[in-house]
């Protein structure tokens, strides 16, 4: 067997970079294409997951609004007592139409900030002190802001026997959307009812507030306007959800598909 010349060592040596060069590149395309592949799989479960828990979603909306309907319409009952404060939760007791006869303390009246179909303004919350020896937050309606200082003018030293009727609803603690409640100024973005007790050095008082009903005057505040529709597009987001993930295996099926047609095609 001759020898192989310089030039052909030379020759052989590039074809042989040149092979190892080009396979390293396949390798590297192989594993890109893996870890798309991989991606988009990801992709198309997580969609999935994000559908199926949206409809799991609905069926919990649509148990609340049958619920909170339930028990809007339900014949009227004492509001709990401190005997029932243990076990109180919003799954159970949230909207529930209650009663509460007492006498009103108006000179620890608290405005907390609200935005309403009248516009924005102040829920009024007053403590009322019920017959069996407890008090509760009532929230006896809003009152426009350009009411507020006529109405504090008036309401300075209210006091009241009454009976109210009214919806039961859970403390809001901590405050509003960005807003946190401000009790050393007197300000306040959300019905807490511990900071308000607090604040006002109430005694006994029961951990949820009552939105009284519509009292058929005209003045402020004005009762009534408790907000009891709930929204409901968990349906629309599991089918967004759904059809994102359908997308995305489309992308995926199609250069397989496309690839099969032309091996076919070449046969």
């Amino acid at each position: 067997m001759s020898p192989v010349s310089g030039a052909g060592r030379v020759k052989v040596e590039v074809e042989d970079m040149i092979g190892r060069a080009g396979s390293h590149a396949t390798s590297k395309g192989s594993a890109s294409r893996f870890v798309a592949v991989l991606a988009v799989l990801l992709g198309v479960l997580v969609f999935l997951g994000l559908g199926i828990w949206q409809l799991e979603r609905r069926v919990w909306k649509l148990d609340l609004i049958a619920r909170v309907d339930q028990r809007i319409h339900a014949p009227v009952v004492d509001a709990p007592g401190p005997q029932d404060w243990s076990g109180l939760s919003a799954s159970d007791y949230e909207y529930r139409h209650v009663r509460l006869t007492g006498r009103f303390e108006g000179g620890a009246n608290t405005l907390v900030q609200a935005v309403t179909e009248l516009g924005g303004g102040y829920w009024v919350l007053t403590p009322m002190r019920d017959d069996r020896g407890f008090t509760v937050l009532v929230n006896r309606g809003f009152v426009p802001q350009e009411r507020k200082a006529e109405f504090e003018r008036e309401n300075a030293g209210f006091a009241a026997t009454a009976t109210v009727d009214g919806l039961l609803r859970i403390s809001e603690p901590r405050g509003g959307f960005l807003r946190s409640n401000d009790p050393a100024a007197n300000r306040w973005y959300s019905r807490d009812v511990a900071a308000i007790a607090k604040a006002r050095g109430l005694a006994e008082v029961a951990p949820y507030f009552i939105d009284a009903e519509a009292s058929g005057a005209a003045g402020w505040p004005r009762g009534g306007l408790t907000v009891v529709t709930f929204r409901n597009s968990h349906l629309v987001y599991a089918l967004t959800w759904f059809a994102l993930a359908a997308m995305l295996a489309m992308a995926l099926g199609r250069p397989i598909f496309v690839g099969r047609r032309k091996r076919d095609a070449a046969r």
